[in-house]
């Protein structure tokens, strides 16, 4: 189980890296994505980075998938997605601090999976006439 935390400009960025990382990195999410403190994400970044960041984000959301980190990394590392996504280890202490504050984070909204229950099948919205 990988926790990613994903920062941005705006929200429809943040909803297209998460659907960029649901569909074409092919990870399954577990749960929904939760809301971040924009300033609490930046500073966890900065942390795990050992360096300031160039630029602060605006929004930023974080939630679990269900591979493991390497897979996560490796998968995400082939996509481009329009928001900084970092993939969180729980080697770093930060791991503890965000999964805290996750606990008591609301749901980031506007986000839906296109994926079917089974997740195997995609969803068919084709009208039949």
């Amino acid at each position: 189980m990988a926790l990613i935390l994903i920062r941005g400009d705006n929200n429809s960025k943040l909803l297209n890296a998460i659907a960029d990382i649901e569909r074409h990195a092919q990870l399954h999410l577990i749960g929904n994505p939760q809301k971040i403190d924009a300033e609490a994400a930046d500073s966890i970044v900065e942390s795990i980075l050992n360096t300031p960041l160039r630029n602060k984000s605006n929004v930023a959301t974080a939630f679990f998938v269900s591979e493991d980190i390497t897979l996560a990394i490796m998968q995400i590392k082939k996509i481009r997605p329009p928001a900084h996504v970092i993939v969180v280890s729980d080697e770093y202490k930060e791991f503890i601090i965000l999964k805290g504050i996750l606990d008591d984070a609301p749901v980031f909204r506007g986000y839906y999976s296109n994926k079917s229950i089974k997740g195997t099948e995609r969803k068919d919205y084709k009208v039949n006439k």
